[in-house]
C-alpha cells in the first residue's frame, strides 16, 4: 500500500513538472517570436500642423520602435512640395487635405485614405486690421484653406484671394501687412500670435470632422499593410496618451517644428479622435464644393477612396 502511494506521489510530481515545463517553455516561444517579429518599415510626409502630434509623439516615446515599426516621417513647410514627394513615390503616405486629396484622385493619382487627422486653424490679421474694405487673403488654392475661407470667412467679409503655398512666406507677408487676412494650421497660427498677430478666427470643427486625412498609395497599401496596421495602432496609442494629457501634444509639437516655447499655451488643439474614415455624407459635401468651385465632375465613388479596414474593429 505504501508502495503504491509512494508510485503515486511520484506520477503526480513527474506530471506537475511536466505541465510546468511546458508552460514555460510555450511562455518562452511566445516571447521568442514577439521579440523576433520582423521589423517593417513605413514613410510618411508630414505637414507643420497639430494633426502631427499623434504621429510624433508616438515616434518620440518609442511606441512605433515597440511594434517593431521603423517609420520615417518628414515634415514639410510647403504642400506641393509635400505631394511632389509621394507621387515620386518618396514616401508610402503622407498627411493631406480633401480638397488635394479629391483633386489629386481625379487627375488619376491613386491613393486611398486610412484615417482621418485631427486639425486646428486660424485666420491671422495684423494690429490695423478694419472691418471694413477690400481684403487680401493669403491662402493655398487647392487645398483645405480655400474651403475653409469659402465657408467661414468669405460669407462675412469682401476678399481677394491670393495664393501662396509658403506657409512661413504667408505669415511673413501678413505681419508686413502686405496680406490683410492670412491662412495657418495649428501651432504655426499661435506662433505668429506671440509675433503680434491676431487670431480673426479659429476653427477646430467642420460638421464632425476636419478636411483633412492620411493616405497612402496604392503600392504601399498593396505591399506594407503589415507596416501600415503598426502605424495605426502606435496612432491610436498616443492619442490615447494625448487626451489624458494634452501637454503631451503642445511640448512634441514645439520640439518637433522649433516653435517658440511661450507659445505652448496659446495653441488650440482639436479633440483627437482615434483612427477613424471621414463619413460618406462629409466626403460628399467636400467633393461638391470642389466641383462647384472648380467646375469639373469628379464621378469619384466613396469605397473607392477609403481604405476601410485599418479602422475596422
Amino acid at each position: 500500500m505504501k508502495y503504491m502511494r509512494f508510485t503515486s506521489f511520484i506520477i503526480l510530481l513527474l506530471f506537475f513538472i511536466t505541465a510546468c515545463s511546458s508552460e514555460t517553455s510555450n511562455n518562452n516561444q511566445q516571447s521568442d517570436k514577439i521579440e523576433k517579429e520582423e521589423t517593417v518599415s513605413l514613410s510618411v510626409g508630414l505637414m507643420p500642423a497639430v494633426d502631427a502630434a499623434p504621429i510624433l509623439l508616438a515616434e518620440k516615446e518609442g511606441y512605433f520602435d515597440d511594434l517593431n515599426l521603423d517609420l520615417d516621417a518628414k515634415i514639410y513647410t510647403n504642400a506641393n512640395n509635400r505631394q511632389s514627394a509621394i507621387q515620386a513615390n518618396e514616401l508610402d503616405g503622407t498627411m493631406t487635405d480633401l480638397i488635394a486629396y479629391i483633386n489629386n484622385k481625379h487627375n488619376g493619382f491613386d491613393t486611398k485614405i486610412v484615417t482621418s487627422t485631427d486639425g486646428s486653424f486660424a485666420f491671422l490679421v495684423g494690429d490695423n486690421f478694419e472691418q471694413k474694405g477690400r481684403k487680401k487673403l493669403g491662402i493655398m488654392e487647392v487645398s483645405v484653406s480655400n474651403y475653409l475661407a469659402d465657408h467661414y470667412v468669405a460669407k462675412d467679409y469682401n476678399i481677394e484671394k491670393v495664393y501662396i503655398p509658403e506657409i512661413p512666406t504667408r505669415l511673413e507677408m501678413v505681419q508686413t501687412e502686405q496680406l490683410d487676412i492670412g491662412f495657418f494650421p495649428e501651432p504655426i497660427a499661435s506662433n505668429g500670435e506671440v509675433a503680434g498677430l491676431t487670431k480673426l478666427i479659429s476653427i477646430t470643427d467642420d460638421d464632425g470632422y476636419m478636411p483633412e486625412a492620411m493616405v497612402f498609395t496604392t503600392k504601399a497599401l498593396n505591399e506594407k499593410r503589415e507596416a501600415i496596421q503598426r502605424f495605426i495602432k502606435g496612432y491610436n496609442q498616443a492619442v490615447n496618451a494625448i487626451n489624458s494629457d494634452d501637454t503631451l501634444a503642445r511640448e512634441v509639437l514645439i520640439e518637433a517644428i522649433d516653435l517658440k516655447p511661450e507659445i505652448q499655451d496659446l495653441i488650440t488643439l482639436p479633440t483627437y479622435h482615434q483612427a477613424r474614415i471621414p463619413s460618406e455624407e462629409y466626403m460628399n459635401k467636400i467633393i461638391t464644393w470642389v466641383e462647384e468651385v472648380q467646375k469639373i465632375q469628379t464621378n469619384l465613388k466613396y469605397d473607392e477612396m477609403i481604405a476601410k479596414e485599418y479602422t475596422e474593429s
